[in-house]
């Protein structure tokens, strides 16, 4: 099968790439340095030639929450209309477990636009929400670590690794639209502050003094309890993140 993937040089594309080439599909790599551009729909219809579904693994950065919205949307438009012109059966979005239970940030305002063309376009399609990645926690310490202090929101969550992430999108898009998928998680919540803290450690970044705070103007309080964690028929990935975390030292 003709399967393009759109985000492919990202860390979920890249991986859910090379779970589908490993399964024997045709892949079409679209990224900007694949001259595809979806803000502007440049190279869409070439690329779409013959596919048969598409994986949206994009993922998108803005200043604040319009811009968020519309950047997200444009792109998500013009995939959607360069996909049906193409005769594409399947549009799977990657999306985000508890998407519709937090209003205050401007990500998930982004992703719930996305959804939301998705779920009213014209192309089949499969939603499937997944919870943050273990890598999530590392990553947010790199982006408010000051003067070695990095104040992290106590979130709880259920991270799953992105290799678990990519092999279910790989699967979903070689078969069927299933509208939306159940939620997809890994097998253990978390304490993203602990996480932060084994994550560092495992890269020999022990001088790091990790401060709880809802004040880094990242997450509110509104994420805050069992906000971020999946349903309870959640689908429940195998890689724990003790076993991801090994793979890191």
């Amino acid at each position: 099968m003709r399967i393009a993937v759109a985000g492919a040089t990202g860390n979920i594309g890249a991986l859910t790439v090379a779970e589908l080439e490993g399964a024997g599909h045709e892949v079409v790599r679209m990224s900007r340095g694949a001259g595809v551009d979806l803000a502007t729909g440049a190279g869409l219809d070439e690329a779409l030639a013959g596919v048969g579904a598409v994986v949206d693994a994009t993922n998108l950065q803005a200043a604040d929450r319009e811009s968020t919205v519309a950047a997200f949307g444009t792109a998500t438009a013009n995939l959607l209309a360069a996909e049906e012109c193409a005769g594409v059966r399947h549009h799977v979005l990657l999306s985000i477990a508890g998407v519709h239970r937090v209003e205050g940030n401007d990500h998930y305002s982004g992703k719930r636009e996305q959804e939301r063309l998705v779920t009213a376009g014209p192309v089949p399609w499969t939603i499937v929400p997944a919870t943050q990645f273990h890598d999530f926690a590392g990553m947010v310490a790199s982006w408010v670590e000051r003067d070695g202090v990095a104040a992290i929101a106590p979130l709880l969550l259920q991270p799953i690794a992105p290799a678990d992430v990519a092999a279910v999108l790989a699967e979903i898009a070689a078969g069927e639209p299933q509208g939306r998928h159940r939620d997809v998680a890994g097998p253990d919540p978390q304490d993203m502050i602990d996480m932060a803290r084994r994550t560092l450690a495992a890269d020999g970044r022990t001088d790091v003094k990790l401060v709880p705070s809802w004040d880094a103007g990242l997450f509110g309080a509104e994420m805050a309890g069992n906000a971020l964690l999946p349903g309870e028929d959640a689908r429940i990935a195998p890689t724990t993140f003790d076993e991801w975390l090994a793979t890191r030292k």
